[in-house]
């Protein structure tokens, strides 16, 4: 095995903290795997991880190793790219993540205009409701919603969502509008995501935690229906902002009391790579973070 290719396999390790994750990666069986760091470890003659039965983590010897490592790595990439024109031509498989609605309304139709600006790229997009892994699942670019923990990531502000109480003007022509939210007990409420049958929903008053028990008479496991039971005027709900945009520009939906908001939740574009990411990467932030910025769901002043 050459040492370019050792270093490949020794920096998928340890940026996994596993062996089978970085088989994974690297499209590898496990012994091959294995068996490249011994030879690697026995080549260099010290040790480059300490392995148990639970954990991999990395030696003093391992941790400088992989700074090295990682570095010519990164060099190597950039001069290969430089060297085929990638730079100046994006192409290539790029990987997207999003949250479910925000991918389905934003981040599709900004994809199909990417990849009508850049023809030699295609797009492999995932939309979940939860924060995926973007080292262990080979994700180049993620749009996340709300704070993001301290991390290597490179993040980009792009804008920010509410957390919006909402209903429909025949629900409020019927039952009238909350003037606070312990009058929400009073009302017919559907909740989304996981509800269970008591929520806890967290609003401000003053500057302060206000917390309100709140027992929804219909629950579901996503938004749609949610909004769905809104508007046909049958209870009040609460989303972030984006998921009910259309309906709110439209009149068909109608946002209560705002002024006990919790502070709104900031959207980012992260990628990992930094100012050494490939070109298509770099391409679709840019890209990305321009479209967002100018959306008037997250940015609507």
């Amino acid at each position: 095995m050459d040492r370019f290719h050792s270093m490949q396999v020794f920096a998928a390790v340890a940026e996994r903290a596993s062996f089978a994750k970085a088989a994974r990666a690297l499209r590898a069986s496990p012994p091959a795997v294995t068996r490249a760091i011994t030879a690697l470890e026995e080549r260099l003659g010290t040790p480059l991880f300490i392995r148990t039965t639970r954990s991999v983590r990395l030696t003093e010897a391992g941790t400088r190793f992989l700074a090295d490592c990682q570095r010519i790595l990164h060099d190597v990439e950039e001069a290969e790219e430089a060297a085929a024109g990638l730079h100046a031509a994006p192409r290539g498989l790029l990987h997207v993540t999003a949250p479910v609605l925000f991918g389905r309304h934003y981040i599709t139709p900004m994809l199909r205009d990417f990849i009508d600006a850049y023809p030699n790229v295609t797009v492999d997009a995932v939309f979940l409701d939860r924060v995926v892994s973007m080292m262990d699942e080979g994700i180049d670019v993620a749009i996340r919603i709300g704070e993001l923990p301290d991390s290597s990531l490179t993040a980009i502000r792009v804008g920010s969502v509410r957390r919006v109480l909402f209903g429909s003007p025949d629900y409020f022509a019927a039952h009238g509008h909350p003037q606070h939210p312990d009058d929400l007990i009073q009302h017919r409420i559907a909740w989304g995501l996981g509800a269970m049958p008591f929520m806890d929903v967290k609003f401000e008053e003053d500057g302060r935690d206000l917390t309100v028990r709140l027992k929804p008479a219909l629950m579901f496991n996503g938004l749609d229906a949610v909004v769905d039971c809104a508007l046909a005027g049958w209870a009040i709900s609460r989303v972030l902002s984006y998921q009910i945009a259309p309906h709110l520009a439209a009149g068909s939906l109608q946002i209560v009391l705002p002024e006990y908001e919790p502070p709104a939740l900031p959207v980012h574009v992260v990628h990992q790579a930094g100012r050494r990411a490939s070109a298509k990467v770099r391409a679709f932030v840019d890209f990305a973070v321009e479209g967002l910025r100018a959306n008037p769901a997250i940015n609507p002043d």
